[in-house]
């Protein structure tokens, strides 16, 4: 894991900085798809928008990501997961993942990824297998036991 990777608890006044963040990591995917709009996503990220399954991700004590990680039936759903666009392509994703798989103690975990988006491939890299796609987006899911 990174040295200075550290996860913060989320508020419910941090709305607003976490909405900016989210529609700034997905503008290039949703503005390859026509769909950029940041109002809308601002109103998907209130619609779920649940503080105590969220945690800031933070590289030396500056905010720099955020995920929701929320258990469903048997499995956890990661229901957000977003990086500031400059700290991308460095390997936190990945330490995030390894902490997660950790926390859920390689439990079955679903997530959803916007069609087109870098994230499919991050994703699947990390053991996730499509399960389903509708329009916009497509399903996976990880299953219990997998070596992180």
């Amino acid at each position: 894991m990174h040295a200075a990777l550290s996860f913060e608890v989320v508020q419910t006044d941090d709305f607003e900085a976490m909405a900016a963040l989210r529609a700034l990591a997905m503008r290039p995917s949703l503005e390859r798809l026509g769909r950029y709009d940041p109002e809308r996503s601002r109103r998907r990220l209130q619609a779920g928008f649940a503080p105590e399954h969220m945690r800031w991700i933070c590289l030396g004590g500056e905010r720099v990501g955020f995920y929701a990680l929320c258990p469903e039936e048997a499995v956890w759903r990661l229901d957000h997961l977003y990086l500031h666009p400059r700290v991308q392509g460095r390997g936190l994703g990945g330490a995030v993942m390894r902490h997660l798989f950790a926390q859920t103690q390689g439990a079955s975990m679903r997530v959803t990824a916007l069609r087109g988006s870098e994230s499919n491939l991050f994703y699947r890299r990390y053991g996730f297998v499509q399960t389903g796609e509708s329009q916009w987006d497509i399903e996976y899911e990880r299953a219990a036991g997998l070596a992180s």
